[in-house]
């Protein structure tokens, strides 16, 4: 079985338990939590994927890491996982979390990247335009990227919108580029 299917299982088994709780937002928080911790440090990643060290090691520095800073049906989740020889998927498990946690909340995420940081009402438009994509509460990354030299690029999912004029010109260029018939 592939990780993401696991992860996915994993994923929608803690909801389940966190819903049945009522503690699925300190859940979620405890994922997201999870979830920066190993990108900012990869040696926790790398321990946790290393088949090497024993499970009560890696049970260890879970629990030295968040053992007061997460919920108890977290820890112990973050046990059980590990327990069963699959602490690998403790990272994929946390971001699938957070996918299904969406979901279920009706959370759209879109990031636009753009020339200039955005107006109050140029971001507007765009959680307008992401409304219409998708409905729900939009949470909108923004980034600055002077080489579009003007206008965005819209993610939203797996869909993307390029109204940027370094876009533009890249195709001019490439149609120009073409033998006339």
């Amino acid at each position: 079985m592939s990780e993401i299917t696991v992860a996915n299982r994993y994923a929608k088994s803690l909801i389940d338990l966190a819903k049945e709780q009522n503690l699925l937002d300190a859940v979620r928080a405890d994922m997201s939590l999870f979830e920066q911790a190993v990108k900012a440090n990869s040696q926790l990643g790398a321990v946790l994927r290393n088949p090497i060290i024993p499970q009560d090691k890696k049970t260890s520095v879970l629990e030295g890491i968040f053992g007061g800073k997460v919920n108890k049906i977290t820890l112990a989740f973050f046990k059980l996982v590990v327990s069963k020889g699959r602490a690998e998927l403790l990272y994929p498990t946390a971001q699938e979390f957070v996918n299904q946690y969406d979901v279920f909340e009706h959370i759209v995420r879109a990031t636009v990247v753009s020339a200039a940081p955005l107006s109050a009402d140029n971001r507007k438009q765009v959680i307008a335009e992401v409304n219409k994509i998708a409905a729900g509460e939009v949470v909108l990354t923004e980034k600055v990227n002077a080489a579009l030299i003007g206008g965005f690029i819209l993610t939203v999912g797996d869909k993307q919108v390029d109204t940027s004029v370094a876009s533009s010109l890249t195709k001019l260029k490439k149609d120009f580029g073409q033998p006339v018939v």
